[in-house]
């Protein structure tokens, strides 16, 4: 650095190394804390590198703003801001400390008088330094939001930053640009952006309205119609019938005993209340045996008492691949002849497909006296045979 250079600013050899340190892969950031000024002892400085403190510091702060010089890239340029309640010493050197305190670079600076309030005079002052750094991305740069104070250099720039991020034009359709808020929900400018209320209100009164459906659609188009029944002849799709009067009196009524009643269906439900019921497979028959003569499944003949000769008492169908029947005939004397089970027994078997010739066989059981005596059958046709008893 030329010898001519009254006031400089010089990197210290710590602040060098970690510039150095944090340029290296997977090195730590420098960052930049603090910032001292002090009086020098009452003598101009000359600042070195291998400097590790001021030569007399005065008072020390956080530092008030650390910024890029928007002309040169490479420069950061780190404030220092002292009120005007601080005071009472001179300004010859100032310095800056990173994160552990230790001095990164320092500088000389013109003499300047900081006087105190109760000496009559105050004021703020401002210190700048600026550092010339080859890789801004080394340096990690911490602000207490706390002790920052606006300069009036921040505010005039801040100021002109702020005049031109609104210098704009206004948004179209096509391009961007600055747009007015509204809150109107019947409007349609197209120059206007809505407000959360006006999404809102919108948002309520689509809340409230049946959502759209082809199906109530079609509805919708047969509303109006009197005296017409709409259903579907597909999907989107209705048609009309003619609602008669008497689907509207049907309709009128209060409860199902009601409808049955107009239908004429009260009749029939007595009917099938008292039908038989096909789970019980004909358990609830009241007189099983009387209901196995009215179908046919079984046949009876009387004789009457004193006749004799021969007499046919059934005819009967006996396939011949092994089929049987029992008939059984009751009268004549024994211990009550009114009760059929106490009167004259007897059982007759008939049995087929016992061989050839093809036919049936009988046998007659008498299972008491004065019953019948012999058993005669006729082929009528097939297997179909005529039962006679002597």
């Amino acid at each position: 650095m030329p010898a001519s250079l009254k006031f400089k600013t010089v990197i210290t050899d710590y602040g060098k190394q970690r510039l150095v340190a944090a340029m290296s892969p997977g090195g730590t950031k420098l960052t930049l804390t603090q910032m001292a000024v002090g009086d020098g002892g009452g003598n101009p400085t000359n600042p070195d590198t291998t400097s590790t403190a001021l030569v007399n510091e005065a008072w020390r702060a956080a530092v008030n703003s650390v910024t890029v010089d928007k002309s040169h890239q490479n420069t950061i340029i780190v404030e220092l801001l002292i009120p005007a309640e601080v005071g009472g010493f001179w300004v010859r050197e100032a310095g800056i400390y990173d994160e552990f305190n230790k001095l990164v670079a320092i500088c000389s600076l013109p003499a300047s008088e900081k006087p105190l309030l109760e000496q009559g005079s105050g004021r703020a002052q401002t210190v700048r330094m600026t550092l010339v750094i080859s890789d801004l991305s080394t340096i990690n740069i911490t602000i207490d939001s706390t002790t920052i104070i606006a300069t009036n250099d921040y505010v005039d720039n801040s100021l002109k930053e702020h005049e031109k991020s609104r210098n704009h034009p206004d948004a179209t359709l096509t391009d961007k640009g600055f747009v007015q808020l509204s809150s109107a929900t019947g409007s349609t400018d197209e120059t206007k952006a809505a407000t959360p209320k006006a999404v809102k209100a919108a948002m309520d009164n689509a809340n409230k309205r049946q959502p759209g459906n082809e199906n109530l659609t079609a509805l919708s188009s047969l509303a109006g119609q009197p005296d017409k029944l709409p259903y579907f002849t597909n999907k989107g799709a209705m048609s009309l019938a003619e609602f008669a009067e008497f689907m509207r009196t049907m309709l009128s009524k209060t409860d199902a005993a009601s409808v049955l009643e107009y239908l004429g269906l009260r009749e029939t439900i007595n009917l099938a209340a008292g039908a038989l019921q096909k789970d019980q497979n004909g358990a609830d028959i009241p007189d099983k045996k009387q209901f196995v003569r009215t179908i046919g499944a079984v046949t009876s003949n009387t004789i009457t008492l004193g006749e004799s000769g021969w007499f046919k008492i059934a005819t009967v169908v006996m396939p011949q691949a092994t089929s049987t029947a029992v008939i059984k005939l009751y009268g004549g004397a024994g211990f009550n002849t009114g009760s059929s089970e106490q009167g004259a027994i007897s059982e007759l078997v008939l049995r087929a497909g016992n061989g050839s010739p093809a036919g049936i066989t009988a046998t007659l059981w008498r299972r008491s006296p004065a019953a019948a005596n012999e058993v005669a059958w006729v082929n009528t046709s097939g297997d179909t045979y005529d039962i006679y008893i002597n």
